[in-house]
């Protein structure tokens, strides 16, 4: 729910109620009963507290929970929570198919999966991944400093 949304987005921001309060243009008072859902913001306070969170007010109204009932937090911007998968014993995951549809994933369609040690592993298209080799080839991407 909105109001579990905007206690986590606060905290990872680490902003005060007051801090919050004073960006968007309210009073701490309405803040906090947005918060504890005594009441609800107005569709312009839920873009400014979307502008101030850095996501949307689609991912701000939405609540994504993990199987074990725990709240995800709404994704940054251009970002995308697309929910849990779990693997079966033969090592396949089902991709959600609202994500399947957002990126035109079909049967066939080929992705690779890329990892790092700290981070995990994602998985891209493999169209993509060609075309940003070819253009780091023909030097399009100027080298990183060491």
């Amino acid at each position: 729910m909105l109001k579990d949304n905007l206690l986590m987005l606060r905290n990872i921001h680490g902003f005060s109620q007051e801090e919050v309060a004073q960006r968007i243009g309210i009073s701490r008072q309405a803040y906090a009963k947005w918060e504890s859902g005594a009441t609800i913001p107005d569709v312009e306070k839920c873009s400014r507290l979307a502008q101030l969170y850095e996501t949307t007010v689609d991912e701000l109204l939405k609540t994504e929970t993990y199987d074990d009932g725990r709240i995800l937090p709404p994704a940054p911007k251009g970002k995308n929570l697309w929910g849990t998968v779990t693997m079966n014993e033969r090592g396949q995951i089902v991709i959600p198919k609202v994500a399947r549809d957002h990126f035109g994933l079909v049967a066939g369609h080929r992705l690779l999966l890329m990892s790092d040690d700290n981070e995990g592993f994602a998985l891209v298209p493999v169209e993509f991944f060609e075309k940003k080799l070819a253009l780091l080839s023909e030097g399009y991407f100027p080298a990183q400093p060491r």
